[in-house]
């Protein structure tokens, strides 16, 4: 007899959240079964990425932890749906948790890893984060957040005071652990935090918002991936998802328990005067005065569900004209159920699609400062990178969902695909280009080393070393030969738009002596090199895309006037900050082709000021400079910085704990 391992486990859990099974018309669709990708686990349930404890402070009591490995449950697909037994409550976050986990993997082509930790009186040392923690009952209040200081998901449960009692029992325990859109919501945020660390610093008025925006989109396209989920509301809806469906709310126990309408974020439509739920039509005047990051976020949001609802209807319209015999009005009563269960497929592969557009594109953003422009260009370069025919306009609906929001990328002169794309193989000169081949042909041997390599630990540990250790080919790391090679190179300072002249300290960049002599004739300008990661993806025409993605991230501090007016600069290092003093970040993602052994993309937030005229030396941008202390000071009114107002948080500060503050109702 064979001795294998299953591929899947399957367990039972909450479509949506649990008031939706004491409903008559929605008990039959809320209770679903999650096909996990098999795994060993331990009691907690505690596998490769989490870990589950379950310890409630507010009553000093630890919950017995499930064990998912028991033949009963096994056999039974797990615990059935529980809101009063905890152990259900473990398996139920497990099972959500990791079907994110696995669409991120699918769609990035890597493992992902969680934000490392910094160890304790060092900057230099991070410690591997192996296993994310999830805490069911962390809280004792209507609040649910991802710790970037904790690294774990910390899940509240309250009492309800729902506005219309005929929903819900007044007083009555509402466990966030059990919503599938708040887990998913929550351990996006921790992934997106893993990929891209700066996307927790407010240096915009897009970027907590995106942050918030991102989450929210990951888990209401879990939903449409679904089949057996959608069927019931297509045959509702007669197919029409734009309308009012469980599928376009997020959270709705959750916001129903908190006295609010329907669902906490409901991006795609509002009650209207009447109280009678609505489609919202797009509006560009609230992409420019709205600044709360959730409705702000909710503005990306409808953007994106807009170009879902118009792909759908596109893969299902020879569908509904041989219903209608070409009418494309269907008749009256129910669908036929062999509609239903085509219409139902066609709506989650094109979900599939659209949530792996979306997660695909973080490898095309710059690693700091986000804007709801770059995520379109990056959605757009992304999808032409792997399917460069577009049979079926996917790349059109998104920038025509964006332009009716009135949200429009810097730095281009026209809106199509071909000015949204990142540049291809920028135009550089031979000498740069045998540079850059001398890095990639380092990154083949990265490659080398990892590609057969299955331990995301290993992986850890072998990334790290080529990123900035000694324990790799030649003695020499990726940060060392970038800092080598293109010491003093003015075309690869205007490629990243980061510096690396020898007037570094001038622009105030801090001086690393990591690679210099002993005397420090070989120092050179501080930058950190993170997330180096090995790209394999698989295209619709199974063709393999093979590539390596790295960040370069800088900082300059610089100083203003109370007017916000640059005066001059300072060293990040600095024991003492001057006043109006704060740092300034620039990054750069590069993409490197291995099939071709060169810089395919290199996108940029710079620095330095990329239209400084050709022989005059390059500044620190100082539009930037001047719109973040603005943002940071709240004296643009078009700014939300209501972080820096409720922690009394002043320029250049931090925020430990920013998705509690966001996620505090």
């Amino acid at each position: 007899m064979l001795n294998r391992k299953p591929a899947f486990r399957k367990l039972r859990g909450y479509a949506f959240d649990p008031m939706l099974s004491l409903q008559i018309d929605t008990a039959d669709i809320n209770s679903m079964v999650y096909k996990v990708l098999w795994e060993d686990l331990l009691p907690g349930p505690v596998g490769e990425y989490i870990e589950v404890i379950d310890y409630d402070p507010t009553v000093d009591k630890a919950y017995l932890p499930v064990d998912l490995n028991d033949p009963f449950l096994l056999a039974e697909d797990g615990l059935a749906p529980s809101e009063s037994n905890p152990q259900f409550h473990q398996q139920m976050v497990y099972a959500v948790a990791m079907t994110t986990i696995k669409n991120f993997e699918k769609a990035l082509g890597r493992k992902i890893f969680w934000a490392p930790r910094r160890l304790p009186d060092t900057s230099q040392y991070q410690e591997y984060v192996q296993r994310l923690r999830i805490y069911p009952h962390a809280l004792r209040e209507a609040n649910a957040y991802y710790s970037p200081q904790k690294k774990a998901l910390l899940f509240g449960y309250f009492s309800s005071s729902p506005s219309d009692i005929s929903l819900q029992m007044p007083g009555s325990l509402v466990f966030t652990c059990l919503s599938h859109d708040i887990i998913a919501h929550e351990t996006t945020h921790a992934i997106l935090d893993g990929m891209h660390k700066e996307y927790n610093n407010p240096s915009n008025r897009d970027v907590l918002a995106f942050h918030e925006a991102f989450a929210d989109i990951v888990a209401l396209f879990q939903h449409f991936t679904f089949p057996e989920v959608l069927r019931k509301q297509i045959a509702q809806t007669k197919g029409d998802l734009g309308s009012q469906n469980l599928l376009g709310k997020l959270a709705q126990q959750f916001g129903t328990a908190i006295g609010s309408y329907g669902s906490l974020r409901d991006a795609i439509g509002e009650p209207n005067e009447k109280g009678e739920w609505a489609p919202k039509k797009p509006n560009p005047e609230e992409y420019i005065n709205e600044m709360e990051p959730h409705k702000r976020g909710s503005l990306l949001v409808a953007a994106v569900f807009e170009a879902f609802i118009n792909i759908y209807k596109n893969r299902a319209a020879d569908l509904l004209r041989i219903a209608s015999n070409g009418t494309g009005v269907l008749a009256q009563g129910e669908l036929h159920p062999d509609l239903v269960n085509r219409l139902a497929d066609e709506a989650a592969k094109a979900a599939g699609h659209v949530l792996t557009m979306c997660i695909r594109a973080l490898d095309y953003c710059p690693p700091v400062d986000i804007t709801y422009g770059d995520y379109l260009r990056a959605i757009i370069t992304a999808d032409l990178d792997i399917v460069p025919d577009d049979t079926r306009n996917y790349r059109l609906v998104f920038i025509d969902a964006f332009r009716r929001r009135g949200i429009y990328p810097s730095g281009i002169k026209t809106l199509s695909i071909e000015s949204l794309r990142y540049k291809l193989n920028p135009a550089l000169t031979d000498k740069t280009r045998g540079l850059l081949k001398f890095i990639a042909e380092f990154l083949q041997e990265y490659r080398n080393k990892v590609m057969y390599k299955t331990d995301r630990l290993e992986i850890y540990t072998i990334a790290k070393e080529y990123l900035g250790g000694t324990d790799v080919p030649s003695d020499l790391s990726l940060h060392k030969r970038i800092s080598i090679k293109f010491e003093e190179s003015a075309e690869f300072e205007a490629l990243t738009g980061l510096v690396f002249n020898r007037d570094w300290s001038s622009l105030g960049i801090n001086t690393s002596n990591a690679y210099g002599d002993i005397d420090g004739s070989n120092a050179g300008p501080s930058f950190q090199v993170t997330n180096l990661r090995l790209v394999t993806r698989v295209a619709p025409d199974n063709s393999i895309s093979n590539q390596i993605i790295f960040s370069i991230i800088q900082r300059s501090g610089v100083i203003t006037d109370n007017e916000g007016s640059f005066t001059g600069h300072y060293q990040p290092s600095s024991p003492v900050k001057p006043d109006g003093g704060f740092e300034l970040y620039g990054g750069c993602s590069m993409i490197f082709d291995l099939d071709t052994v060169s810089l395919k993309y290199a996108i940029s937030r710079p620095l330095l000021d990329v239209n400084t005229p050709q022989g005059v030396p390059k500044q620190i941008d100082r539009t930037r400079i001047e719109n973040l202390y603005k943002f940071l000071n709240n004296e643009n009114p078009m700014a939300f910085n209501e972080y820096c107002k409720y922690f009394g948080l002043k320029i250049g500060q931090g925020i430990n704990e920013p998705f509690a503050f966001l996620h505090q109702h």
